[in-house]
């Protein structure tokens, strides 16, 4: 195949042993039906790398298949490890190796245990699978106190990023880092090193940008501001901004200020809107070029299982 720049797949859900939805090719600037068959179960979360696409189920978060959505070859990997109820938050993350052409999940768990009214206390763990070994491992687990996880994490270089806040939403979230070939030892001394973000934000996600670590987050609305959305770029543990989306052309997407999924292969970010599914944003980080493109399939569609996420159309990687 010739170099293809990533697809963004939109579906209103995967029910019933199937998945059908439709992709955007930036290439071709154009829609296209596309399907998941034999996929059982619905999906809670996914993340891509490099041509793969792993998948979270959402009825049993033990659950995770990695494949390629091209080739449609797909692999179930052995039950997370853990039972009973599942965690408050978690995230997922899938890193390809181009050099060992290995992968690495890595599942990050969040669950509470109320002391009193009002008095939650945070459990953290980190779950990691390695292709060449096929099997499970927890290398960090302890007691965060009253940090808060969420959704946001990603793999760069090797490293695991995720973004934790407090109870207090005026106060920043700060990202902390997971070095998956050097796990750190104690809970407190990845505390110590988190980084807090440039500013509060209602919403954020993580996102590889070719290798390099990008946030895109939703500003406490200010009448000052003249963004929805930032982006920023970490460099050297100092937040870089690098653009922000203007409200000029985009008012009437403010809702995406707090609730939306990004994801990105290569130079190209992917920003959707849960609760407009016909739009989708588009931000080319090399030249800083930001696009809007309609999908006619889902224009006064609702539903609250919509998912989306971009993959890199490839046929040479495989789970």
């Amino acid at each position: 195949m010739a170099p293809q720049k990533p697809w963004f797949f939109l579906t209103s859900g995967f029910d019933d042993y199937t998945s059908s939805g439709h992709v955007y090719d930036p290439c071709s600037l154009r829609w296209h039906n596309f399907g998941f068959p034999g996929l059982d179960k619905s999906i809670l979360q996914t993340s891509s790398s490099n041509g793969l696409v792993c998948l979270m189920s959402r009825e049993d978060r033990r659950r995770l298949l990695v494949g390629n959505p091209i080739t449609r070859d797909w692999r179930r990997l052995p039950q997370l490890p853990g039972g009973g109820i599942g965690p408050d938050y978690n995230a997922l993350a899938l890193w390809f190796d181009r050099r060992t052409r290995g992968y690495t999940v890595v599942v990050a768990k969040f669950t509470s245990t109320q002391l009193r009214v009002n008095n939650l206390r945070w459990n953290f763990s980190v779950h990691i699978y390695e292709s060449t070994t096929q099997s499970w491992a927890m290398p960090l687990a302890g007691d965060l106190g009253s940090w808060i996880g969420g959704e946001a994490g990603v793999v760069c270089d090797g490293v695991f990023y995720y973004l934790i806040r407090t109870p207090d939403t005026e106060l920043r979230p700060h990202l902390v880092a997971f070095d998956l070939a050097k796990p750190p030892s104690t809970i407190q001394s990845v505390i110590q090193e988190a980084i807090p973000a440039p500013c509060p934000l209602v919403c954020a996600r993580l996102i590889n940008v070719s290798g390099k670590l990008v946030m895109v987050g939703g500003m406490v609305r200010d009448a000052r501001l003249i963004n929805v959305l930032m982006i920023w770029e970490l460099k050297d543990k100092t937040w870089q901004r690098q653009a922000g989306m203007p409200l000029g052309g985009y008012a009437s997407l403010d809702a995406i200020r707090k609730n939306f999924i990004c994801c990105a292969a290569g130079d190209l970010v992917f920003i959707q809107c849960v609760k407009l599914p016909m739009v989708l944003l588009t931000f080319d980080m090399r030249q800083k070029v930001w696009k809007v493109e309609w999908c006619p399939y889902y224009r006064g569609f609702k539903t609250k299982f919509f998912r989306g996420f971009c993959f890199e159309p490839r046929l040479d990687v495989t789970s």
